[in-house]
């Protein structure tokens, strides 16, 4: 096959039964996964992130040693650890480590700030907080009352600082600590942004990550010796099946520091990728840069394109020579719809692939026939291949997977030929660069301001695919305002891809009979003459 050429369905789907008939359910355990993968590849390389390099007996080890670290703190099977970290190898060290011991990684966004992070602390109530050096100062602003542990460790130098001693000192006093973790247990909460309320902690099972890895894999055709480089935040559900992706498949996983549209293509030719991954903005940025002449020049087979806009995905192949997978997959879920690539309805989110069950229903929960719009609801029929629930939120939990269907809260439309298509979102979301952003945190902080009488925050379309977040506003009478001064509020205490850009002054907000504000017409209204746009204003937000 050139670098170019893609294995077919048949391919894929063969090597997705190979990896389930390999690994059968009591073994979807990571530390299964790394013990008989390490026996099979031995020093092969599996994971490369700056200057660490580890083979897949390497990465077993390493495994087991944080274990051991962990264990000598204190930690034990079902506690949190919170890791908040960018993408570098000590991340990927005491993820390892929790999952071999059964206590549950519960991964930080580095952008989460005041409140978000308050939130965060308080409900997953961790254990040990592994904190790169650089985040420390966002803890000191935290509102007084918030659960941070009194046990932290240091991300600084390329090392772990524990305050306990030497690690290796200390874990060689410990004797292997022999992993007991079961498919159905949770590895690691993932918290993605609220919709009409504070984040959510979902609680990932390990058969559900090696599900991850299977079906991933699968839909861009991953096979062995792929390498597979990813520019995404490691803290998110993306770039940590990446991990899964390889190890599965006897790949090896480049985990970059961040993306960067100029670099990009230099690291993938450097590293030697034949697969990467992609979210709708990154391609349009990528897009946008001016062309080069070796455009084509690297070894890239396939890339995930998820949310690419379909009229750009043609374009994209022409330039780069890479087609591009779109889908379907949420942290509660998994990757159940994808494209083929090319895809043969550009923009949609495929097809439905093995491992789920789809239905698309009314306001009653009645299945629509085709070519009617409806919430999506779905169900695997792997056990623990989806998650399994909001931590430490019951009725959260409940009201999302009704009638043992998960309510996705997404309206999808099934067209005849079988392929499905994305209409919106029935919850109050914004879909910012890769981010979900949570109207409801959004307008919390902007109600906190003394000018504010009335706000909605909503999302307007973006030139680089997904939206951008626009908020109208209703002054108190007889104020002074700045539309700046009030990002620079909201900078303080919002995710950097929270802030708003588009500011609205409205006289009254549109309301419902029940005074609720009416977004559908804000919404329809879109981008207006008068909007405030912190882009125009030359203010770059710090991230």
């Amino acid at each position: 096959m050139t670098h170019l050429e893609r294995p077919s369905r048949q391919q894929q789907t063969d090597s997705y039964a190979r990896i389930a008939a390999e690994f059968p359910p009591g073994d979807r355990t990571l530390s299964t996964l790394l013990t008989r993968q390490a026996e099979k590849y031995r020093d092969k390389p599996l994971v490369t992130c700056g200057d660490a390099r580890w083979s897949f007996e390497q990465t077993a080890r390493i495994a087991q040693t944080y274990a051991r670290y962990l264990a000598h703190a204190g930690v034990t099977a079902g506690d949190r650890v919170a890791i908040h970290s960018g993408n570098r190898a000590e991340f990927l060290q005491v993820y390892l480590g929790c999952a071999w011991l059964g206590a549950i990684a519960t991964p930080i966004n580095t952008a989460f700030r005041g409140a978000q992070l308050a939130h965060v602390m308080n409900n997953a109530e961790p254990k040990l907080l592994v904190v790169e050096s650089g985040f420390l100062p966002v803890y000191d602003d935290l509102p007084e009352g918030t659960r941070v542990p009194g046990l932290i460790w240091r991300i600084e130098d390329d090392q772990i600082v524990t305050g306990q001693g030497d690690l290796a000192a200390v874990g060689a006093e410990l004797g292997d600590v022999v992993p007991c973790t079961t498919p159905g247990q949770t590895v690691a909460i993932l918290y993605t942004s609220g919709t009409t309320g504070p984040s959510k902690g979902v609680c990932c099972p390990q058969a559900q990550m090696f599900w991850w890895g299977v079906y991933s894999a699968r839909a861009l055709g991953v096979r062995e010796g792929d390498v597979l480089m990813t520019t995404l935040p490691v803290f998110h559900t993306n770039a940590l099946n990446t991990f899964y992706q390889a190890l599965l498949n006897g790949c090896e996983y480049v985990l970059e520091p961040k993306f960067s549209a100029s670099r990009f293509w230099d690291r993938a030719r450097e590293t030697g990728a034949t697969v990467t991954y992609l979210l709708g903005a990154m391609a349009a940025i990528l897009m946008a840069q001016p062309a080069r002449g070796n455009d084509r020049d690297h070894s890239v087979r396939v890339a995930l394109g998820g949310g690419v806009p379909g009229p750009m995905q043609a374009p994209f192949l022409e330039r780069f020579g890479v087609p591009l997978v779109d889908g379907y997959a949420s942290t509660e879920t998994n990757f159940v719809f994808y494209t083929p690539a090319p895809s043969d309805h550009p923009g949609s989110m495929g097809y439905l692939a093995p491992g789920a069950e789809a239905m698309i229903v009314d306001e009653h929960q009645t299945p629509v026939p085709d070519g009617v719009a409806g919430e999506l609801l779905l169900r695997p029929t792997e056990p623990y291949s989806f998650a399994s629930g909001y931590f430490g939120m019951a009725e959260k939990t409940v009201e999302a997977w009704q009638n043992l269907w998960f309510h996705t809260g997404d309206r999808v439309q099934r067209e005849p030929e079988g392929y499905y298509r994305f209409i919106d979102r029935t919850k109050d979301a914004i879909r910012r660069r890769g981010e979900n952003v949570s109207s409801w945190e959004v307008e919390q902080v902007i109600l906190s301001h003394p000018a504010i009488k009335a706000c909605a925050a909503y999302p307007v379309p973006s030139e680089l695919g997904e939206e951008e977040v626009a908020v109208a506003l209703q002054l108190k009478p007889g104020v002074e305002f700045d539309e700046l001064d009030l990002i620079k509020y909201a900078e303080s205490r919002l995710a950097y891809f929270a802030v708003p850009r588009f500011l609205r002054r409205v006289d009254d907000m549109p309301l419902t009979e029940n005074g609720k504000v009416k977004k559908v017409v804000l919404r329809s209204d879109g981008i207006v003459d008068g909007m405030w746009d912190r882009d125009q204003s030359g203010y770059k937000i710090r991230r």
